[in-house]
Parts: structure tokens; C-alpha cells; sequence
């Protein structure tokens, strides 16, 4: 297969310096690429729609009942309680591995108190953790004025409903 007589400086019969082209056109690869880019994001929906089923009425109890958290809380002076009752700091990892020796998946809520050193908080979710608990959040009160950080404006006095 001959290239024919191309030589640095020498003109075709046009009067053109023609030499081979070594690079490649990636551009009509691109266009196919986007276009099948195009059909997979049309189709990927419609692929995981399952199929439609009318489920029957039962008046069968349901399986799973949500169980109270348990609560750990930390006061202003650094003192943990469960529940309400205190928490005393040689006590506290026992009374703890008891509890989730009956339920490792219990969720366990930790409360401290906004004025407590954050060390000693991370040292109560430390011992939830040592003793088994793998659901701990922390629990926090949303601002006075709503879900803004800025204070709601004043208005007359609305009575609370009761908790």
C-alpha cells in the first residue's frame, strides 16, 4: 500500500503541501457517546418502575412496634442521669452493656446541657458506644423564633396548647 510520494516541501498536483494526518477525529465518537448518554438517562426510569399491585385490607396487627429510646442525659455540672435517674460515673458502663445486652438496637438519645464542656458529652456518647449501642444521636432544641436563625417579631400572647 504506497502513500504515494509526499515529501517535506513537496506540492501535490494542486500546488497543496499535503502530508498524512496522524491525529484522530474523537469528535464523532463524542456525538455517539452523548446521544447514547441521552437514551440511558430516558430509560434508566422507566427500567425500575415495578409492577402495579392493588395490596388487600387486613386487620392483622403490625409486626413491629417502635420502642422508647433511651435517654442519657448530661446537667450543667457534668453529671449523667438514664432516664431520670443518676448516672453515676463507675456505674454508668455496666448499667449501660445490661441494656444493650437485652436490645443492641435500641436507639439511645444523648441530652446535654448547652452550658456542659463538649469534652464530657463525648465522653458519655463514648460509653454509650463502649457498651454496645450502635443508634446514638444527640438530641438539640430548635431557636425560640422557629426554624430562622432570626427571632420572630413580637405578638400578642397566644395560650400554649398542653402538653
Amino acid at each position: 500500500m504506497g502513500m504515494g510520494s509526499f515529501q517535506a516541501g513537496a506540492a501535490d498536483e494542486d500546488g497543496f503541501d499535503a502530508a498524512p494526518m496522524s491525529e484522530i477525529n474523537v469528535t464523532p465518537m463524542v456525538d455517539v457517546m452523548l446521544v447514547l448518554l441521552i437514551i440511558f438517562m430516558v430509560a434508566a426510569p422507566l427500567m425500575t418502575v415495578g409492577v402495579p399491585v392493588q395490596l388487600p385490607k387486613t386487620a392483622a396487627a403490625k409486626t413491629s412496634e417502635s420502642k422508647k429510646p433511651v435517654v442519657v442525659s448530661v446537667d450543667k455540672e457534668g453529671q449523667a442521669f438514664l432516664a431520670k435517674d443518676p448516672l453515676p460515673a463507675g456505674e454508668a458502663l455496666p448499667r449501660l452493656k445490661a441494656l444493650a445486652a437485652q436490645d443492641p438496637g435500641q436507639t439511645v438519645l444523648v441530652r446535654g446541657d448547652k452550658d456542659v464542656p463538649y469534652g464530657k458529652v463525648m465522653e458519655v456518647m463514648g460509653l454509650v458506644g463502649q457498651a454496645g449501642f450502635a443508634k446514638v444521636s444527640l438530641i438539640a432544641s430548635a431557636p425560640s423564633g422557629g426554624a430562622g436563625g432570626a427571632p420572630a417579631p413580637a405578638a400578642p400572647a397566644a395560650p400554649a396548647p398542653a402538653q
